[in-house]
């Protein structure tokens, strides 16, 4: 009887990991499609969206890159967005954003 109970705690713990993880998997997604929308259009969009960058930064190749940070449950969301000569994004990133 001992055994049957543990193989259903046991049933219960690892589909409640597939679940989080699915559910991690939905909201990056929906984060991605999201910001997809930004790629090929002007920084101003950004800033109608956002607001006002948190940061500047300079990559490598001398284009910007726009810094967005948010926090839920004391999670820090961080949004990099990397805009070119012509202030047209050309790719972002996105970390524990959700």
């Amino acid at each position: 009887m001992k055994n049957f109970i543990i193989l259903i705690i046991v049933c219960f713990l690892i589909t409640g990991c597939k679940t989080v993880t699915t559910k991690v998997d939905e909201v990056s997604k929906k984060e991605t499609e999201k910001l997809d929308n930004f790629l090929k259009k002007p920084a101003s969009e950004l800033k109608i969206e956002f607001g006002k960058p948190d940061a500047i930064e300079t990559a490598k190749n001398k284009n910007k890159v726009l810094v967005y940070y948010d926090s839920k449950f004391k999670i820090k969301c961080e949004r990099r967005f990397e805009v070119d000569e012509n202030n047209i994004v050309i790719g972002f990133n996105s970390k524990n954003c959700f």
